[in-house]
């Protein structure tokens, strides 16, 4: 019996088995064919952003939430070129992502036709994998391999380019199964390895983060780390890896770490990486940690074996998933409390962990620094206020550095913040939040310069009824660039500064709530009225460049 149907119709059928629930997209002409299948497909819900950029960061932020690829459909040319910083994101931060292109018509292409670009060549440098589908019959294949290679080994983003024409075309196809992660088990041979490496070093330290965290693996993993007494450092801006109430909880390495936890990672002998690359800013450049790292081992858990041995020396490499590796460690200590052998017996204890996790408690609480509108004391209210499982969604600049430092993070997924490093991220980030986690508080942060990146989006949250929080921090500059700025070239600005509008007329304009805040004393009672909302309530933070991050200020940098 014929099975004919549309490329468009197969294509979202087979996203259908792969168990896809929303799409993100900016429409365009080259894929019709697919808005026209969405319209009769009420399994799947249609994101309508207003510019590539934003679909791109949704997605991706909705694979790190969901485990499974975040979908995006963008048109040629400059929808692809826009989107393309989601694929990268997705790519340096290790997230399952899929991002659809409309492309020219089969007969068209190498004639540089309208908006046409060689996809495969553009993205194939930061996507796991690129490729085009010419015959609709094979898209149930590639959708499902597009599946496997995204959430394999190293989650990253796989890009699919779709000739309109093939769209149109009707034809036979055989759908495919639900792919699911692969399983990546860990043996008990190995795991008695890193006891026996644990319990000869004297300094152990171990560093998460990574993809892929579950918050079963964040309990096992803390549990272990917390009988063993062993400090847990959190990699750069995957400081929801565990809960940091976890008493052995130690901070977070990249940028504006506590010089304490510093000390800590430079002084161990044994350092247990289970999940970072251990990326530039984990590692400050590779200095604090260094790719030979002398007088130190280093046991790497990590679900790739091509990332194992790329950079660092290994003493140990163990290529499995976050979640089996944790759950394999604690069953250590569950089958040794069944058998009645003390976890002394299992495991010495370290008295490192609640000595790290006191060092850190004192680093996160914030001191009053006499700023008109101190942004220490922001958190601290915030942190009064609003539940312990909000979700922190920010961009890139100094201003998170304040939330890096003094928000408690309660686990996975509560941060969605790019190790990328890519400005303009949150807002679209706490669209795709709001969405997946309506019950949840969603926090955005964006500087004045990160938040203009792709602020549009507000009045996609305002469309789909998005519950947010939105703080814009204002301090007139591209605050991380005039910091360095300052560093290299004292007193001598130059094109750091920025002519900002009124955020909250803006906010009102399209439908938000908003006040302006610009002094400390005013914080608290403003986000509680934004609490009240019903839906997007923005505060416009008026600060002053002279405190340029938690703890350094301009003058300082001058050498004042």
């Amino acid at each position: 019996m014929s099975n004919q149907r549309t490329g468009g119709r197969i294509l979202v059928d087979a996203l259908i088995a792969q168990g896809c629930d929303r799409i993100f997209c900016v429409p365009g002409e080259s894929y019709l064919a697919v808005l026209d299948a969405l319209h009769d497909t009420p399994e799947i819900e249609l994101i309508v952003a207003r510019q590539e950029g934003g679909v791109g960061f949704m997605a991706e932020a909705d694979g790190v939430m969901t485990g499974r690829p975040g979908i995006a459909f963008v048109t040629r040319g400059p929808g692809a070129t826009n989107a393309s910083i989601g694929v990268h994101v997705a790519m340096q931060d290790s997230t399952p992502m899929i991002l659809f292109i409309g492309d020219v018509a089969r007969g068209d292409r190498d004639r540089e036709a309208f908006q046409e670009i060689d996809f495969t060549a553009m993205f194939a440098p930061i996507a796991k994998w690129a490729s085009r589908i010419d015959d609709a019959a094979r898209i149930p294949e590639y959708v499902a391999r597009a599946y496997a290679v995204a959430m394999s080994g190293r989650p990253g983003p796989v890009v699919l380019a779709l000739p309109e024409d093939m769209l149109t075309d009707a034809v036979d196809a055989i759908d495919r199964t639900r792919v699911e992660r692969p399983s990546q088990a860990v043996s008990a041979g190995i795991i008695a390895q890193v006891t026996d490496m644990l319990a000869a070093a004297k300094n152990p330290v171990a560093i998460v983060g990574g993809a892929g965290w579950s918050d079963t693996a964040a309990r096992s993993f803390a549990k272990v780390a917390e009988a063993w007494g062993l400090p847990v450092a959190v990699a750069f801006r995957r400081q929801d890896a565990i809960a940091n109430e976890c008493p052995v909880y130690a901070g977070n390495l990249g940028y504006g770490p506590n010089p304490a936890l510093l000390a800590r990672i430079r002084g161990a002998d044994l350092l247990l990486v289970v999940g970072p690359r251990l990326g530039e800013a984990t590692t400050d450049g590779y200095a604090l940690i260094t790719p030979d790292h002398p007088g130190q081992t280093l046991i790497h858990v990590h679900p790739d074996p091509n990332e194992l041995g790329r950079v660092f020396a290994t003493d140990l490499a163990v290529c499995a998933g976050v979640n089996s590796f944790a759950l394999a460690l604690e069953t250590v200590i569950y089958r040794a409390s069944e058998a009645g052998v003390p976890s002394s017996k299992v495991f010495p204890r370290f008295t490192a962990g609640r000595e790290a996790h006191a060092e850190w408690t004192q680093w996160a609480t914030p001191q009053a620094n006499g700023a008109k509108l101190d942004l220490g004391q922001c958190v601290a209210a915030m942190r009064e206020q609003l539940p312990g499982d909000s979700i922190i969604c920010n961009g890139a600049g100094n201003f998170s550095g304040w939330w890096h430092r003094y928000w408690h993070y309660a686990g996975p997924v509560s941060q969605l913040a790019p190790t990328a490093g890519a400005m303009g991220y949150g807002l679209p980030a706490g669209v795709a939040a709001a969405l997946r986690h309506p019950d949840r508080q969603v926090v955005v942060l964006a500087g004045d310069g990160c938040f203009l990146m792709n602020g549009q989006e507000l009045a996609t949250a305002v469309r789909y009824g998005c519950k947010m929080l939105v703080l814009v921090i204002d301090n007139g500059s591209y605050g991380t660039i005039r910091m360095h700025q300052e560093r290299r070239y004292p007193a001598r600005i130059s094109g750091t500064d920025l002519a900002n509008p009124d955020f909250a007329a803006l906010a009102r304009a399209f439908g938000a709530w908003a006040e302006t805040v610009t002094e400390t004393a005013d914080f608290a009672a403003a986000l509680a009225r934004a609490q009240e909302q019903p839906g997007v309530a923005l505060l416009h933070l008026k600060t002053d460049i002279e405190q340029i991050a938690p703890a350094i200020t301009v003058r300082a940098l001058r050498g004042g």
